[in-house]
């Protein structure tokens, strides 16, 4: 029987493995210095940290110690969102509170130290953020550990932080609501047919329907956001052709990070409820 902590590993591997995955990297379609390879060493070098996760570590400690796993490959940011949301779901697990109001419980018992270490996991891969509010320069996350001294003065907590970035931010939205994007395509999957990395593809191709990828806007603009979530309805649709739609995200550069972080914690939910692999 697989432990909390190998499902935590299991879902990011799974989560890159699925295809099509339109505008990420998967089975069939990689970037130049982005590839499959990277993914898959990112998941396994990010065990520690969810381990440390599962023997009750405080949480920002442990995605800390989980992004500096994830960094020990050559291809920089593969998994910083994903593990932001696979963490606290494992000490949620460990917990036997995998639930909306257990995952809200987990966020709600995070401290200053927790923000803090979310600020340092920043020193060890480029994240692509927005710009900080005026006067909210010091506390750009993109200064790290630089930051922190700010962060600890004025008291924020890791899930101050998720709150103020939930408006704008896909990962700290499902954080601070109780993860309802994640349970529902979890249970998708359970109910599905098929390969699970097919079900997690379907899941993919059905958050990027249903709602704007926050990354994508992010890196590009609402606007190009939203064109994407109109095809990836016109494919669910049955009125363009999938491959197609993966092909052109990814010669474009689009890669909605956001939907592919929220498929990784459907996955070990999933998992973790029984679903067979």
């Amino acid at each position: 029987m697989r432990t909390t902590t190998e499902n935590g590993e299991l879902a990011l591997l799974l989560e890159v493995s699925g295809t099509p995955k339109p505008g990420n990297v998967d089975r069939h379609r990689e970037y130049d210095d982005l590839r499959f390879e990277h993914f898959v060493t990112g998941a396994v070098c990010a065990r520690e940290g969810l381990q440390l996760a599962a023997d009750g570590t405080a949480v920002g400690e442990a995605f800390r110690r989980a992004v500096a796993g994830m960094s020990q490959q050559s291809g920089g940011n593969t998994q910083f969102g994903a593990l932001l949301v696979v963490t606290p779901l494992v000490r949620a697990a460990v917990a036997d509170e995998l639930t909306p109001a257990g995952t809200r419980t987990i966020l709600e018992e995070t401290t200053v130290e927790d923000a803090a270490k979310f600020y340092e996991a920043f020193e060890y891969v480029d994240v692509a953020v927005d710009d900080p509010p005026d006067g909210m320069e010091p506390l750009d996350v993109r200064r790290g550990a630089d930051a922190v001294p700010t962060l600890r003065a004025q008291e924020i907590t890791l899930e101050d932080l998720m709150e103020r970035s939930a408006d704008r931010d896909g990962v700290a939205a499902e954080l601070v609501n109780g993860y309802p994007r994640t349970f529902e395509a979890a249970a998708a999957m359970l109910d599905g047919t098929g390969p699970v990395t097919d079900r997690a593809a379907r899941a993919y191709l059905d958050l990027l329907a249903d709602e704007v990828d926050t990354f994508v806007v992010t890196k590009h603009d609402r606007e190009t956001a939203e064109k994407v979530r109109q095809r990836a309805q016109a494919v669910r649709d049955g009125e363009e052709d999938v491959d197609t739609f993966a092909d052109d995200l990814v010669e474009r550069g689009i890669n909605p990070g956001t939907t592919a972080d929220i498929v990784a914690g459907a996955l070990f939910v999933a998992l973790e409820r029984g679903l067979e692999v």
